[in-house]
């Protein structure tokens, strides 16, 4: 992946309702000179954090990627990086 800085923006936490059902809430993230916004922070079924990044949904109920990493490495990178900066602040 390329040398681009990830700085979280925002962090919008998800109701307790939200967070039993896995979602831990909501990020705004710039990317380099990008603002991706809507991405969820999830706690999989494994207990793991991952991030879900936005999509859209067609009239035929179709889901449409509208930003997304190109591989699994890009991922792990995005998000070793974003969960980095989350532990920071939280210290």
């Amino acid at each position: 992946m390329a040398d681009v800085p990830i700085r979280i923006r925002t962090w919008v936490r998800g109701t307790a309702d939200d967070e039993r059902a896995g979602l831990m809430g909501w990020l705004s993230i710039f990317y380099g000179d990008v603002v991706i916004d809507g991405i969820a922070v999830r706690r999989t079924a494994a207990g793991r954090m991952a991030l879900g990044f936005p999509e859209r949904v067609s009239k035929r109920g179709e889901r449409h990627s509208i930003v997304f990493p190109i591989n699994a490495e890009a991922r792990r990178e995005i998000e070793a990086e974003v969960f980095r900066q989350a532990t920071e602040v939280q210290q």
